[in-house]
């Protein structure tokens, strides 16, 4: 297994290439039609993928300066990077709870929009992560549906960056995008 954090985002970058990146026409979630597209969930739903994205983004966390007492985002695209780095946190004995934020509300039961709620006090300082960022409106979604929940965004983090506006978007509601790749990055 590899240790060194730069061997690990030259790796995670060969198979992001190798199963996330294609060419040609595509609409994205956002509704924009691009000349290529990121499928991060290849990447992310493999178990070598998975370690990858769940180490770098848990280094990414423990190293911001805030203090993150959970880590989440929206299904489906987080689902594999907020169990990764929850899983990575547990493993270097710094356990991080996941919450998932669904789309819609729960229809039965606690008809929550937030699932891993229990294991999240009030006040909880979180981690937002999602796979790939366009325009930035699936974050700004999450983040409206965890602060009305009691929970405070401490860091908002991607894999990827398209750089098509997401980040500044995040930027005009106080929020920082961080990313382990721009789309700069992942195609120089």
């Amino acid at each position: 297994m590899i240790k060194d954090l730069t061997q690990i985002r030259q790796r995670l970058k060969e198979l992001l290439l190798q199963k996330s990146y294609r060419e040609g026409k595509v609409k994205l979630s956002s509704g924009l039609e691009s000349d290529f597209y990121i499928d991060g969930k290849q990447t992310t739903l493999d178990a070598e993928g998975a370690y990858l994205c769940g180490r770098l983004l848990f280094d990414l966390i423990r190293t911001s300066g805030e203090d993150i007492g959970g880590v989440g985002g929206m299904t489906l695209g987080a689902d594999p990077l907020v169990t990764a780095v929850s899983l990575v946190s547990y493993l270097d004995n710094e356990p991080i709870p996941a919450f998932i934020v669904r789309k819609e509300p729960k229809g039965h039961g606690t008809e929550n929009y937030i699932e891993g709620k229990s294991n999240l006090p009030d006040g909880t300082r979180v981690a937002l992560l999602e796979d790939v960022v366009t325009t930035g409106g699936t974050l700004l979604d999450v983040i409206d549906r965890v602060t009305a929940q009691g929970l405070q965004v401490g860091l908002v983090a991607t894999v990827v960056d398209r750089q098509e506006g997401g980040a500044e978007a995040l930027a005009a509601k106080g929020y920082t995008l961080l990313s382990l790749f721009t789309r700069e990055e992942l195609l120089a």
